[in-house]
């Protein structure tokens, strides 16, 4: 008996400056919709899936930015979203932007939730790798002061029980970094939901550009095959608020394969089976990390920072 989770990876074009909630989860109920008519268990959305990129502009007082954030989930915009979800019996895992108050502080934090069919929160990850810049640098044809408006995650990747199978997640830049997969993948990882916004011009060094596609399956087909697991990254693409952003929405196969990708740069599913045991045939072989990995030779990836010359 197969454990195969049919998985929906929910593509968002452009979400403008003047788009409020409730159009923005209108759109999120149709696709979700769409999803169930297609079979689907489990439906991803992007980063940030509720407003534009807000982190493209800079302001002085942050606490003008603070109608951006969520400070709880769901709320009274985002409950029709949960209460679909529970009526089609289809669970989500959903981006956006939280500001916490909790224990007396303040925090910023870029988060995904993933949500079971029932509409309860299965758990919840904050962004680890916070690229961008944290002081305003008006050169830029528009910013990406992530820095200034998000924390970084103390807590690191978790793995939660969930869809009968052990499931991460990530935010845009952690899919960069090697060390996002193999730390899940040594909590036995089955599959990672990442969603993500990645402008197609990168001003520190403009000559990526036309490598952002290529970038972005590059590591996801990596870290899925090194670490014998399917990995899922959805775009929030488009012209949005005049910035073009990547749109290369993919399920990735433990194999390192594309299963499905998006073919435009506008609201679309793409979907795929992930037959959650495909993941044994990589952990169990080429990749049996119990056998094979020699972690006592690699004492520099947590003791040393960045590059440095013995």
């Amino acid at each position: 008996m197969t454990r195969t989770l049919r998985v929906g990876a929910a593509q968002l074009g452009p979400i403008q400056r003047s788009d409020d909630r409730a159009s923005v989860v209108s759109r999120l109920i149709v696709l979700l919709r769409e999803a169930a008519d297609a079979g689907c268990d489990l439906v991803a959305y992007p980063e940030l899936a509720l407003t534009t990129f807000f982190p493209r502009w800079f302001v002085d007082d942050i606490t003008e930015a603070d109608h951006w954030y969520e400070t709880a989930m769901p709320n009274e915009h985002t409950q029709p979203l949960f209460d679909e979800a529970r009526r089609l019996g289809v669970g989500f895992c959903l981006g956006y932007a939280l500001l916490d108050r909790d224990g007396g502080t303040e925090n910023r934090w870029n988060v995904q939730s993933l949500v079971d069919r029932d509409g309860s929160i299965v758990g919840t990850f904050r962004k680890v790798h916070i690229p961008g810049h944290e002081a305003h640098e008006p050169d830029r044809p528009f910013q990406h002061a992530e820095r200034y408006y998000f924390e970084p995650s103390p807590l690191g990747f978790g793995v939660w029980e969930a869809f009968g199978g052990r499931i991460g997640m990530m935010i845009c830049n952690d899919r960069r970094w090697p060390e996002s997969y193999r730390e899940m993948g040594l909590q036995d990882v089955e599959l990672i939901l990442c969603g993500y916004n990645t402008p197609l011009h990168y001003a520190p060094d403009p000559s990526q550009d036309v490598l952002q596609g290529f970038h972005n399956a590059l590591v996801a087909q990596s870290g899925a095959y090194q670490n014998g697991t399917f990995v899922v990254v959805v775009a929030k693409g488009g012209v949005e608020e005049g910035v073009d952003s990547l749109s290369d929405t993919l399920v990735v196969a433990p194999s390192g394969e594309i299963l499905a990708r998006s073919s435009t740069s506008g609201d679309e599913l793409v979907v795929a089976d992930c037959d959650l045991d495909w993941c044994r045939q990589y952990r169990d072989t080429l990749f049996d990390m119990h056998r094979y990995r020699r972690p006592e030779v690699y004492t520099r990836l947590t003791s040393q920072r960045g590059p440095q010359l013995d």
